[in-house]
């Protein structure tokens, strides 16, 4: 059974940092495109960052040079380091494999 757990969400203020973490099982992990996208309140869902299976990213404008997508395949878990966090990415995270959501880990940024 697939499964995505994400973890590392929390209160930060403006301009600090987070890792989050996403622990996956279930799959070939190292062969599978991942993603994290978020989700703001009263928002659509939204992509934030890819990573290919052989390591190739991409972001959103709004997390370029801020964020960075990585995933360590000995572990089976993808990472989002997020720095200089602002109150706009307020949300709930969420970790993507094809097919499957993680239930989400929720990031405030404020004050």
């Amino acid at each position: 059974q697939v499964h995505l757990v994400e973890s590392g969400g929390g209160l930060v203020q403006p301009g600090g940092s987070l890792r989050l973490s996403c622990a996956a099982s279930g799959f070939t992990f190292s062969m599978a495109g991942m993603s994290w996208n978020r989700q703001a309140p009263g928002k659509e869902r939204e992509l934030v960052a890819t990573i290919s299976a052989g390591g190739t990213t991409t972001y959103a404008d709004s997390v370029k040079g801020r964020f960075t997508i990585s995933r360590d395949n000995a572990k089976n878990t993808l990472y989002l380091q997020m720095n200089a966090l602002k109150p706009e990415d307020t949300a709930v995270y969420y970790c993507y494999a094809p097919g499957v959501w993680g239930q989400g880990t929720q990031v405030t940024v404020s004050s």
